[in-house]
């Protein structure tokens, strides 16, 4: 197994896939810190990769009860290891996102199981985007068409009522992130995410609440990046 990389200033250790497969980074980090578990709650990390969200809330949130759901065997053993290596006593389910609900709820996924669900989905659909020559990695990156609507019912299944969503998408998804939230969440809202200030919008943070009828709205920008090239100070402070 590789050396493992380090994130939050040192405090969360993580083997990942080799490199030119699908690996953990800013967006990891950033979704892990979009929504404040308490602890005794119940947060799931859906899709985990080799588990970089969930272990970062557990870190960052003592007390937190954390579920890692991964599809790929691999991916999964890799974030069982991870948790093993950080100390965390994290669940690890393996399961398809877009799997009939019966599937599901047989892998360890029964309906309002959990009070956070953050999640980080493919960013492509089929008919989109040119898959990576890498399976892992173009499957990690795309699903089939319709498959965010897919795997944002698949989020609302497993939330309680009242259960707060955290995700991160590519900036130009917005449209598609909202109308597959929009009978399934309200108290929206969504933070651009700029790597630059002068350039367009790279990411969108977005969180929601299950059943909420509370209005959209639009948080102020988060800049990655100042002129120099360095971390904001707001982005060095998530980072650490």
């Amino acid at each position: 197994m590789s050396e493992a990389d380090a994130f939050l200033g040192g405090r969360l250790r993580l083997h990942q896939p080799p490199r030119g497969a699908h690996r953990a980074g800013t967006d990891g980090v950033l979704l892990a810190r979009l929504l404040a578990a308490e602890p005794g709650e119940r947060l799931c990390d859906l899709g985990s990769g080799p588990g970089i969200v969930g272990l970062a809330c557990a870190i960052l949130r003592p007390g937190v009860s954390v579920t890692l759901v991964e599809r790929d065997p691999a991916l999964a053993d890799l974030a069982r290891a991870n948790a093993a290596l950080n100390g965390v006593a994290a669940e690890v389910i393996e399961a398809d996102v877009l799997a009939p609900g019966r599937e599901r709820e047989a892998a360890g996924l029964p309906p309002d199981r959990f009070d956070c669900v953050l999640t980080n989905p493919p960013f492509f659909e089929e008919g989109r985007y040119r898959p990576s020559p890498d399976a892992a990695k173009a499957s990690a990156h795309g699903f089939p068409a319709e498959g965010l609507d897919g795997w944002i019912r698949t989020c609302a299944s497993i939330l309680r009522p009242g259960g707060r969503l955290g995700m991160i998408h590519r900036a130009d998804a917005l449209p598609r992130c909202l109308a597959a939230l929009a009978s399934r969440f309200g108290g929206i809202a969504v933070r651009p995410v700029y790597a630059k200030l002068e350039e367009s919008a790279i990411r969108i943070l977005v969180s929601a609440v299950k059943g909420s009828r509370a209005p959209f709205s639009l948080a102020p920008p988060l800049v990655l990046h100042g002129p120099d090239g360095r971390f904001t100070p707001e982005a060095d402070a998530l980072h650490r």
